[in-house]
């Protein structure tokens, strides 16, 4: 037979997890995000630096949920000009341009420094 004996209240665990719910801890997303923008610029591969200009960001922060996202503008006939240098693309002679993986290995700095910007935060609270 298992029995559990309890005596005080969760009235700390409660007081930290309302304190969670009410913390403005993402409010750096939008320094972040500038962040981020900078470095997917300069990361971003150069032919007439179109591409690289048009990056920007959002953050959206609704009840319980926030995110942040970026964004490149620069569109050519209907294609992403940052997919076909992130992934390849076939070229009209019927060769192959190799993509280059750019954007993870920029963003991931950025993203960690985030996670540990909010984990510091809670573990104020």
């Amino acid at each position: 037979m298992i029995s559990f004996k309890q005596t005080g209240n969760f009235s700390k665990t409660e007081k930290f997890l309302t304190s969670a719910l009410k913390a403005d801890y993402l409010h750096s997303l939008n320094k972040y995000g500038q962040e981020g923008v900078s470095a997917l610029a300069m990361a971003t591969p150069i032919d007439s630096g179109n591409t690289a200009s048009k990056w920007s960001y959002s953050v959206t922060n609704i009840k319980g949920y926030a995110s942040i996202s970026w964004y490149n503008s620069n569109v050519n006939n209907g294609v992403p000009i940052v997919i076909l240098l992130e992934y390849g693309h076939a070229t009209k002679n019927g060769g192959y341009v190799q993509g280059r993986d750019f954007i993870n290995p920029t963003l991931r700095p950025i993203l960690d420094k985030i996670a540990e910007s909010v984990w510091k935060e809670i573990r104020a609270l």
